[in-house]
């Protein structure tokens, strides 16, 4: 085993031994459909086209609604940037586990570097993968590889930029809401994150392993950069797909927080990600989130979700991450 590996077999060996073994969803991950997303251009934004203008902002809206996921091209990212990003990226997880576990400042009691799910009770719990979870602001704190500093900057500022253009486009179509009145003083960049993933190989024994669990995203939108090795799934009409990927695009998603201030119009759907019995896959998380003072109000009555505080939710999902094991999220907060 490479010295920069965590000890993700030690751990998923341990659980494997309890006697009490809860499977909350089918472990059978192989052999799915699989499926496109629905693709957008983003090019007839900026094209000066009306029409064409009207045609993307009515596909953005109804894969919003009917998936919760769809990917876009002519995003404005380089590929070039894309590639440097990923490169910079498989130098930071090459480190010693030892110096990724300390890369973590004293201001952030929770740290930087993740790996697994240390609150996980069973197998069906715990995520094959290991992460860099960093507020937008605290990229620079990155002393080790002054490079990926640069890198990531030049990224985040993006796809900030991509997110800001997306939500305003999802909340105008909502009426009475606007990004720019509710949110756009709100979603800052010490509020919101980039989730750095590597999933190492995991051996083919341990069948029951996912590289992350289920779940939804605590966010209004993410935006999701991701090699060609593949392994994301998500739930369809109560059915899980595989999603194949495409090198040229990125995959955007609802989350939580753009759900219930959309009343329920546009859909955060469950989605997990599939270990890889042979190849580490990399992917590059972009989450947009409000401050932690922020109430989310549904936009429409009646709501189906009571108001809630952003630190609220938080600590609702801490909650319940330790004491099941799981994110319940959402169904929290229902009227």
């Amino acid at each position: 085993m490479e010295e920069y590996e965590p000890p993700l077999s030690q751990v998923f060996r341990n659980l494997s031994q309890r006697k009490t073994q809860i499977e909350e969803e089918p472990t059978d991950v192989f052999g799915l459909q699989c499926c496109q997303l629905p693709l957008v251009d983003l090019g007839r934004l900026s094209s000066g086209h009306p029409v064409w203008r009207k045609e993307c902002e009515k596909e953005i809206i109804e894969a919003a609604k009917e998936w919760g996921f769809f990917q876009v091209v002519n995003h404005g990212i380089c590929k070039e940037m894309l590639v440097n990003l990923q490169q910079e990226q498989v130098k930071l997880f090459r480190q010693p586990f030892h110096q990724k576990a300390n890369q973590n400042p004293s201001n952030s009691p929770s740290g930087f570097y993740r790996w697994g799910n240390l609150a996980a009770t069973s197998r069906a719990q715990f995520s094959w993968s290991e992460a860099f979870h960093i507020p937008v602001s605290s990229v620079s704190d990155f002393r080790t590889l002054n490079h990926l500093s640069s890198t990531v900057e030049e990224y985040t500022e993006v796809v900030s930029k991509l997110t800001t253009k997306i939500a305003e486009i999802l909340a105008d179509n909502m009426g009475i809401c606007s990004y720019k009145t509710f949110l756009e003083d709100k979603v800052v960049p010490s509020s919101c994150y980039l989730r750095m993933n590597r999933y190492p190989p995991c051996p083919k024994s341990y069948s029951k392993a996912c590289g992350l669990v289920s779940h939804t995203d605590t966010s209004y939108l993410t935006v999701l950069h991701q090699d060609k090795i593949g392994g994301l799934q998500l739930m369809k009409d109560g059915a899980w797909i595989c999603v194949n990927p495409n090198p040229d695009a990125l995959v955007v998603n609802i989350g939580d927080l753009f759900e219930a201030w959309s009343n329920g119009l546009y859909k955060s759907v469950r989605h997990r990600v599939v270990a890889n019995g042979e190849f580490e896959r990399f992917s590059v998380a972009y989450f947009s989130c409000p401050t932690r003072d922020t109430v989310v109000s549904s936009c429409s009555q009646p709501s189906i979700y009571r108001d809630f505080s952003f630190e609220e939710f938080k600590q609702q999902i801490q909650l319940d991450v330790k004491s099941t094991g799981n994110k319940i999220g959402l169904p929290r907060f229902l009227r």
